[in-house]
């Protein structure tokens, strides 16, 4: 595990010290709003006026939520929105894992929802929320930050607001591979980080731990085990005999709507059906509280076409007539896990859902490419009959998803890799080589010999489902990272080899043919040396290190 330091407010790195005031708090916040109820008027935001924000901060009027409830939203970035950081956080942003990355298009909104009765109000009840915007993914740690925030706010209203910003814009700059010191009204909040580097694959897992103490010396009072997981096991308890099932379904992208009690039953839901194939960045769009105001409602709902490659989480139950021409749809009952075995459940036909208060389990007419893993469901059984801790469960359900995906996308990788040219193909006087293209009859015989059999012992339809994969966002997605990736790669390759040559000029003989294509006449070699100087200063500091040597007197 490589710990990279502590930072502080104090210690900051150089390009931090060049932000302007509030441009860290920025890099975690776009706003903090507060959503009260009016009688007269419904939801309304105190502090920012956004209507998305004032619908999808209260939970629908059935869920019957008493006391404190938290959950998440996800809407779309009005078009004319440009952040002054762009540049900045694309930095920061570009060696964090794909579970972490910022959002490009979309806000996620991190609500706390308090529901009192209170006699003194006409309605008979205190309702309001506190509110985070935010582009970063880190649903346990904004959760955990609201714990501390909400219930000094609902005591003290607007002024330790004020001072939880002022603590918020001296933080530093949320960044991959650092240990931070969060203080925030009074509370120290450790963000320690540890990575784990798999070498069978591209892509990497991080494991994130966050301790929250009354202070820097203090022991910890509470440890956070990720930023940004839900708990699987919780969150699939009610369907777990369809987890396979339910990751086949994530990972070809296909519609599905989850029908839950509470916003905070349906959100954690959806989050975890997105997480549940990571490695893999999930990349459709997904709703973890879909209400009726939304704007996307008409889009997500009419029958005019095939519903959208989207995870709706809705709790409304007008979504049970609205979205029943959906393919796959998931009804999760409440979540609140007596000790009891989850019974075995047949997948149930779509025709057979009729209202939300049908019994919890997978609507669908889908039939899965693989075969049942029974060992993961036994295990999963047994550490219910035993009392296995919660944790524990969900280290075991992750664990399998985890090697699931891999085992899927190691023959992607293996053959994405071969597409890369040969090192000696790269000349610095030819234009860097291209990437082979990616030809799936091609792909499809490789899985014979070197197919997820290897790392797997699942049997069943393996070259139906890649098939299928091929065709959806997911993949579209991930090659196109992975080509940007390789494409970056080459031409990093391509200007070390033509500053190598330029620092070499006119030591070595250079054969006519290669004469001929040369760039540039020999005059210009000093001109040229001066340019390619000035792109390497422009480069990231990381890659700086590869290509900038002292140049030859």
């Amino acid at each position: 595990d490589d710990v990279l330091g502590v930072v502080t407010a104090s210690s900051v790195r150089p390009e931090e010290a060049l932000l302007l005031p509030w441009d860290r708090f920025s890099a975690w916040l776009h706003c903090i709003c507060v959503v009260g109820f009016d009688l007269e008027l419904g939801q309304a935001v105190e502090v920012s006026q956004r209507d998305p924000i004032c619908y999808l901060s209260f939970p629908d009027s059935n869920s019957g939520c008493l006391g404190d409830t938290q959950f998440c939203f996800r809407f779309r970035q009005g078009s004319n929105r440009k952040s002054s950081l762009g540049c900045f956080l694309e930095t920061t942003d570009r060696d964090a894992p794909p579970c972490l990355k910022r959002e490009q298009g979309h806000y996620y909104g991190y609500v706390y929802f308090r529901q009192v009765r209170d006699k003194s109000l006409k309605r008979g009840y205190f309702q309001k929320s506190l509110v985070l915007i935010s582009k970063l993914p880190y649903v346990t740690f904004f959760h955990s930050l609201l714990k501390i925030m909400a219930p000094e706010y609902f005591e003290k209203q607007e002024p330790c607001l004020e001072a939880a910003c002022n603590d918020i814009d001296r933080w530093p700059t949320p960044h991959p591979g650092r240990i931070l010191t969060l203080p925030i009204m009074g509370v120290v909040i450790k963000v320690l980080k540890h990575t784990h580097t798999h070498t069978h694959t591209h892509t990497h897992t991080h494991t994130h731990t966050y301790s929250v103490s009354g202070d820097s010396d203090s022991q910890v009072s509470i440890v956070l085990p990720t930023i940004h997981e839900v708990d699987l096991f919780r969150c699939f308890y009610p369907v777990f005999f369809h987890i396979q099932m339910l990751w086949e379904l994530v990972l070809l992208g296909e519609a599905l709507v989850v029908m839950a009690p509470s916003p905070a039953e349906s959100s954690d839901t959806v989050l975890a059906l997105v997480s549940c194939i990571s490695p893999l960045r999930y990349c459709s769009d997904f709703r973890p509280y879909f209400t009726i105001h939304d704007s996307e409602f008409k889009e997500y709902t009419t029958r005019t076409q095939a519903p959208p490659s989207v995870i709706l989480g809705v709790t409304n139950p007008f979504f049970a007539k609205t979205l029943q021409h959906w393919p796959h749809i998931i009804r999760i009952g409440d979540m609140k896990q007596a000790g009891e075995m989850a019974k075995q459940m047949k997948v149930k036909k779509l025709k057979n859902l009729k209202t939300l208060d049908s019994k919890p389990g997978v609507y669908t007419a889908y039939k899965p490419y693989l075969n049942k893993d029974e060992e993961i469901i036994k295990q999963l059984q047994k550490g219910v009959q035993q009392k296995r801790p919660s944790p524990a469960q969900n280290a075991i359900l992750r664990r399998y998803f985890l090697e699931l995906t891999q085992s899927f996308i190691i023959p992607l990788e293996r053959y994405v890799a071969s597409l890369m040219p040969l090192q000696k193909s790269i000349s610095p006087w030819k234009s860097p080589p291209q990437l082979r293209p990616f030809i799936q009859q091609d792909f499809m015989k490789t899985l014979e010999k070197a197919g997820p059999q290897l790392t797997s012992r699942l049997k069943g339809d393996w070259i139906g489902l890649y098939r299928n994969f091929l065709k959806s966002p997911n993949f579209d997605g991930w090659f196109r990272n992975r080509r940007r990736e390789m494409t970056q790669k080459l031409e990093a390759l391509h200007l070390e080899a033509l500053c190598e040559e330029v620092r070499r000029d006119g030591k070595r003989e250079r054969n006519q043919a290669e004469k001929e294509q040369l760039p540039v006449r020999p005059g210009t070699v000093a001109k040229l040396r001066a340019h390619i100087e000035a792109v390497i200063l422009a480069l990231p500091e990381d890659l700086q290190g590869i290509l900038h040597k002292p140049s030859t007197p």
